[in-house]
C-alpha cells in the first residue's frame, strides 16, 4: 500500500498562525492596490469613503473599507456589461466564466484570469487531500456543469491524481449505475441528494453498503456540518461524510472539512474572512454566530473587498489534531435570508434539523412554514413519522416542541406527516415555506 504524505502543502497549511497573518497582511495590500489602481469601482468607492492603500497600516485596518454585496455584483454589471467595473484585467487575460443565477434571472458573471484559475484548482486539490482524497480514488464527480462554479472542481481532483469521472447533474439512475460499473470511491452532491441518492438506491433494490463510494463531500446547505445529518447520511451510505463551502463570487470549494471533520480549514492564503453582526458590523469574537464578510487575496481578474456573502458562521483559530493552522468554521449555520424571526429570536432551518435528524421515530425530513396570526408570525415544522412508527403521534409532536424550547427558544407548532409525504429535492432543499400575506 502507497504511504502517501499527510500534507498537500505541509509549510503553508501548518505555518504558525502569526506568520500567516503577516503573509495575509502582504497579500491584503497588492490586492487593495490593484483593486484601487485597476477598478474603476473600487477607486470610486474608496474615494467616496476617505479610504486608499495607504490607509491600510495593519490587516485589521480592513475595516475601515465599505462592504459591498450581490447587489453591487449584479448592478454594475448591468451598468456595464459584460464584466462590471470591478474587473482588474482585460477580457483577452480572461481564461474561464462561471456564473450564478439571481432573482432578476441575470447571471452575474466571475471571470478568472489563467493565474487564478490554476491557484482555484490548487486550492481544491489541498481540500480533498485534507479530506482523505489520495490518487489511488476513483473520484465521481455528481456537481452542474453549467455556469457553476463548482464544476471545475474536478480538475483538482485531476490535480491531485484521482481518477476522475465527469458525471454532472444527471438523471439518480443513470448516476446509480455509474455507482454500479466504475466504482467510484469518492462523490460530491449536497447534502439533501445525499439522502435522496440513497433512498432512490434502497428504492431499486440496490444495497449501497456494496457500492465502492467511502467518501461523500458534500456543499450547498448547511447539513454537512449537523453532526445529526452528517451521521444519517453516513449510515445510510456506510461512508465518511465531509462538509465543503464556495461562494461563486470567488472560486469553488474555499473550506472543507479535514479527516478530523470538526469544521471546516479555511484557505486563508487566498480568503481574508470577517465574522461580524449584521446589524451593527462590529466584529464578533471566536465562537459567537456573525455574518462572514470575506476578501479575495489573490484573485487577479475580479478581486472581491469585504463581500457581505449573508452567509450565518461561526469560527476557532485553534490548532487542529490535524495539524493544520487555518481557520475552521464550526459550519454554515444558515443565511440572513432564510432566518426566521419568531416571537423576537432568530431561528434557523439549521436549528430545526438538528432536532429532526436526531428522532428516531422520524424520516428526517422537515419543512418549516411561516403564518401570520394577530400580526405575530407563526411557525409550524412539518415532519414525517418513519413507517414503522406506531406511537402516539401528539406525543411525538410534544417532545419535538419540547426538543425545540430547549434548544431554539421557541416552542413552534408541530404537524406529524405519514413518511415520504413531503417532496424530496434532487438538488438543494427549500426548507422554508413562507404563507404569510405579501403586501
Amino acid at each position: 500500500m502507497t504511504n502517501y504524505r499527510a500534507y498537500w502543502d505541509e509549510e503553508l497549511e501548518t505555518m504558525p498562525r502569526d506568520q500567516l497573518k503577516s503573509y495575509q497582511f502582504k497579500l491584503l495590500k497588492e490586492n487593495i492596490e490593484l483593486a484601487y489602481h485597476k477598478s474603476p469601482y473600487y477607486k470610486r468607492q474608496f474615494q467616496k469613503a476617505g479610504v486608499a492603500p495607504l490607509n491600510l497600516e495593519r490587516i485589521e485596518d480592513i475595516k475601515k473599507f465599505p462592504t459591498i454585496d450581490k447587489k453591487v455584483l449584479r448592478r454594475q454589471q448591468e451598468a456595464y456589461p459584460d464584466f462590471g467595473d470591478l474587473t482588474c484585467a482585460s477580457e483577452e487575460d480572461f481564461v474561464f466564466l462561471s456564473a450564478s443565477s439571481g432573482s432578476t434571472g441575470v447571471p452575474t458573471a466571475s471571470p478568472f484570469t489563467a493565474k487564478d484559475f490554476e491557484a482555484f484548482q490548487d486550492c481544491e486539490a489541498r481540500l480533498f487531500w485534507s479530506s482523505g482524497m489520495r490518487p489511488n480514488d476513483r473520484y465521481c464527480h455528481a456537481l452542474n456543469f453549467t455556469l457553476f462554479v463548482g464544476g471545475p472542481d474536478v480538475i483538482g481532483a485531476m490535480k491531485l491524481g484521482a481518477l476522475t469521472i465527469w458525471a454532472g447533474t444527471i438523471p439518480s439512475e443513470r448516476l446509480l449505475s455509474i455507482f454500479q460499473t466504475w466504482k467510484p470511491t469518492v462523490t460530491w452532491t449536497t447534502p439533501s441528494y445525499a439522502w435522496f441518492l440513497g433512498e432512490t438506491a434502497k428504492e431499486a433494490g440496490i444495497n449501497v453498503a456494496d457500492l465502492a463510494i467511502n467518501k461523500i463531500f458534500v456543499a450547498g446547505e448547511p447539513g454537512g456540518s449537523i453532526p445529526e445529518t452528517r451521521q444519517s447520511i453516513e449510515e445510510l451510505w456506510n461512508a465518511e461524510v465531509y462538509d465543503y463551502y464556495g461562494l461563486s463570487d470567488i472560486f469553488g470549494a474555499c473550506a472543507a472539512m479535514c479527516i478530523e471533520k470538526d469544521g471546516l480549514h479555511w484557505a486563508e492564503d487566498h480568503i481574508l474572512v470577517e465574522v461580524v453582526d449584521p446589524e451593527t458590523d462590529e466584529e464578533l469574537p471566536e465562537g459567537e454566530r456573525g455574518e462572514m464578510i470575506l476578501t479575495s487575496l489573490k484573485k487577479e481578474a475580479r478581486p472581491l473587498i469585504r463581500f457581505r456573502t449573508g452567509d450565518i458562521v461561526s469560527y476557532t483559530t485553534e490548532k487542529c489534531r490535524c495539524g493544520r493552522t487555518h481557520m475552521r468554521l464550526d459550519g454554515i449555520h444558515g443565511r440572513l435570508d432564510d432566518m426566521m424571526i419568531i416571537k423576537g429570536v432568530n431561528v434557523f432551518p439549521s436549528d430545526i434539523e438538528t432536532i429532526v435528524r436526531d428522532n428516531a421515530n422520524l424520516t428526517g425530513e422537515y419543512v418549516c412554514v411561516i403564518t401570520e396570526e394577530k400580526h405575530m408570525a407563526v411557525l409550524t415544522v412539518e415532519v414525517e413519522k418513519s413507517d414503522s412508527y406506531t406511537g402516539d403521534e401528539r406525543g411525538l409532536a410534544a417532545e419535538i416542541q419540547n426538543e425545540c424550547k430547549k434548544i431554539v427558544g421557541i416552542k413552534p407548532r408541530v404537524s406529524i406527516l405519514p413518511a415520504k409525504s413531503i417532496a424530496r429535492a434532487t438538488h438543494k432543499a427549500k426548507r422554508v415555506r413562507d404563507e404569510r400575506k405579501k403586501n
